[in-house]
């Protein structure tokens, strides 16, 4: 109920008072005024309060949100949009040193919207000018066609988009960009692989391992759960581009068709370098071959790809199992009288070596005759299983997508000849990574390894295969052959290289025969042979040493140069002190007179 104004019975009795009624209405306004501002003041205070309260809990929200996106462990945001989004980060690569062989480059790529474009004969006489493979009247039509959206360039440089801005037309847009970019060019090129784009938008691209590496672990290289972790590889990249070199510069000297090479450390499996010549380079990786041998394809990986008869290196294998087994020693002395006839076939020597000689000189000399003999006491099923227990009989498990096309050509029928054709290297094609496995696991002592490209902080002991005296023995076998046998090229002082060679003839395309001019020519090798470190593989296709008045090609004469020099680039990049034997002082003896 509100008070009135002009209360009858006051104003009745102010008038009979003689006083002024007007006064009590007066006095009526202002209290009522008074009362209505002590309202709307209790009002507005509440509703301050209020928002005052609003605004101290949206502070404690997000304070409290912030705290706790600071403690937490970082995620990959989500889109909530339907469907994948493209990945674009992609994981480095690096050496077993930490040094960069493959790592993202943030560029644009350039993409055309015609209908956006005022004058497009003038952005396509712009962009030829910019980008020589591309013909203007090509763009012309294409910008005055019905296309609304066009691909120009997927990727571009800085000076390259600061060009096509100068153009200045609306239609030429921008979209960021990764690319995978290998800062050392052509090396490691066959470990790498390369990568491309698969799935492609305006605003990223998706960057998929397409070979090598990059393949094997691109899910890897790809997931945000591994928080950009680089991928540790075994490869030394000083070790790599020494051993290119030394190997580009033997192949030419050698007049060889192609070479690989692979050095490998003897107790962990760990590949330091792996060569394969001819090579490419990954930040532009050439198409792959429509016709002809792919074998001649820059992209074929000969040292895991490349199965071959490797021929006399496989002897020292023949000749350690028969130790293993006891039916030799270092001194026996086995029948060499040739030619050995098995039926139709007949095998020789390259040289007459008489009618016998010691187990020792049989590598040394590399008697063909005197290692069947030794392979027809082993027997071919125990042959089979012992070349198994070294990784002879399937494809190699290093981790490149390569791997399983590597597998080892074995006959059909492992018969009595065939035991004795494989106890020198022929009739069993293996790839030369195969070969350096097998020597790893022969001579660090007895134990297999794996052959592997990532880094390891340990030997990986395996299963035995040998005694450690026949390891030792082997590796004194093959340390006679560099200082007296046919590996004298070899040498290299302070490093005690042992090793084997091997020259096969290359079998004919068609399948019928062998080439009379064509081998393939290899040096295994383990350095220092005292104190087994790394062993080295060298193999060259179809090599030539023509200083002389005749070619010359066996490995003697071609792989063994190459591998020694490599040796000596190397054997100090892997910190190997070379061994001097330090002369004897003069004694001097001070006498008095």
């Amino acid at each position: 109920m509100r008070t009135p104004l002009r209360p009858l019975a006051r104003i009745l009795k102010a008038r009979a008072q003689g006083e002024n009624p007007d006064v009590i209405e007066a006095e009526n306004k202002r209290l009522r005024h008074e009362e209505m501002a002590d309202k709307a003041r209790q009002r507005s205070e509440g509703r301050l309060l209020v928002l005052g309260l609003a605004f101290f809990c949206a502070f404690v929200v997000i304070g409290g949100r912030m705290g706790t996106l600071a403690s937490s462990v970082p995620q990959e945001p989500r889109a909530s949009a339907v469907g994948n989004p493209i990945i674009g980060q992609r994981s480095d690569i690096v050496d077993r040193n930490g040094r960069i062989l493959a790592t993202n480059l943030q560029t644009h790529s350039l993409y055309a919207h015609p209908q956006d474009m005022i004058d497009p004969a003038h952005a396509a006489a712009g962009l030829a000018e910019i980008f020589p493979e591309l013909d203007e009247e090509d763009l012309i039509e294409d910008f005055t066609g019905k296309r609304k959206f066009l691909w120009v360039r997927k990727q571009i440089s800085p000076e390259q988009m600061q060009a096509v801005h100068d153009i200045g037309s609306p239609g030429l847009l921008f979209g960021p960009r990764e690319m995978r970019l290998y800062p050392n060019g052509p090396i490691a090129a066959h470990v790498l692989g390369g990568a491309s784009y698969g799935r492609e938008g305006v605003a990223s691209a998706e960057v998929i391992g397409v070979a090598g590496i990059e393949r094997k672990f691109d899910t890897f290289l790809r997931d945000p759960a591994s928080e950009g972790a680089p991928l540790e590889l075994s490869l030394d990249l000083t070790v790599q581009a020494a051993a290119e070199e030394v190997l580009a510069g033997g192949m030419s000297i050698m007049n060889a068709k192609g070479a690989s090479s692979v050095l490998m450390d003897i107790h962990t499996g760990e590949i330091i370098s792996m060569v394969s010549l001819p090579d490419f380079d990954p930040n532009n990786r050439p198409q792959v071959l429509t016709k002809g041998d792919q074998a001649d394809s820059p992209l074929f990986n000969r040292a895991v790809q490349g199965v071959y008869e490797l021929g006399s290196v496989f002897k020292i294998f023949t000749v350690a199992q028969a130790m293993e087994l006891a039916l030799i020693n270092p001194d026996t002395m086995i029948d060499t009288q040739g030619p050995l006839t098995w039926g139709r076939f007949r095998i020789r020597d390259f040289h007459d070596y008489g009618p016998e000689l010691s187990t020792t000189d049989v590598i040394v000399k590399s008697s063909n005759i005197g290692t069947a003999r030794i392979a027809m006491q082993v027997g071919a099923e125990r042959q089979r299983e012992f070349l198994g227990s070294l990784g002879f009989l399937e494809p190699t498990g290093v981790e490149l997508v390569e791997a399983p096309t590597g597998k080892p050509l074995l006959p059909k029928n492992w018969s009595e000849i065939s035991t004795m054709t494989i106890s020198y290297g022929h009739g069993l094609s293996s790839s030369p990574l195969h070969l350096a496995a097998g020597y790893a696991s022969l001579l660090n002592g007895g134990t297999r390894v794996e052959p592997t490209l990532l880094r390891q902080h340990a030997p990986l002991q395996g299963e035995r295969v040998v005694r450690e005296a026949v390891s030792e023995r082997a590796r004194r076998m093959l340390r006679e052959v560099v200082v007296r046998g046919t590996a004298s090229f070899g040498e290299v002082p302070g490093y005690e290289v042992g090793g084997k060679t091997g020259t096969a003839d290359k079998p004919r395309t068609n399948g019928a025969g062998y080439y009379d001019d064509k081998v393939i020519a290899t040096f295994a090798s383990v350095f220092p042979a005292n104190d087994p470190k790394y062993v080295l593989v060298v193999t060259l296709d179809e090599p030539s040493e023509n200083s002389g008045s005749e070619p010359r090609r066996t490995a003697g004469w071609t792989a063994v140069p190459v591998a020694a020099e490599m040796i000596r680039r190397t054997a100090p990049l892997l910190g190997l002190r070379p061994q001097v034997d330090t002369p004897q002082s003069v004694g001097v003896t001070l006498t008095s007179n």
